[in-house]
């Protein structure tokens, strides 16, 4: 299911559907023990689905914007001393 699908549904369908996935799970947990899944890429498919659930239900919760995406952080930027560094590390070795 998709995240735009979701935002659709009601506060009380996405706790319905939250603790039918998160029953699923336990069920595919439960025979993933006992014997080998026929479908085991199903257990990714349903932890990602309840992370999908639980991120709208916090977002609803906060107040947030249906289509809000967080803003990029910056990442410093990398000093270009590594190079230099190595220069001296060898020139000390040929002294």
């Amino acid at each position: 299911m998709r995240a735009d699908e979701m935002r659709q549904m009601s506060d009380a369908d996405l706790a319905a559907r939250l603790s039918e996935m998160e029953r699923e799970q336990f069920n595919l947990r439960f025979r993933a023990a006992s014997q080998p899944l026929e479908e085991p890429l199903r257990l990714r498919a349903v932890r990602r689905d309840i992370a999908r659930l639980k991120t709208v239900q916090r977002q609803r919760a906060l107040g947030a914007k249906p289509d809000a995406t967080p803003a990029p952080t910056k990442r410093p930027a990398v000093k270009k001393t590594r190079a230099k560094a190595g220069a001296k590390a060898s020139a000390r070795k040929t002294r």
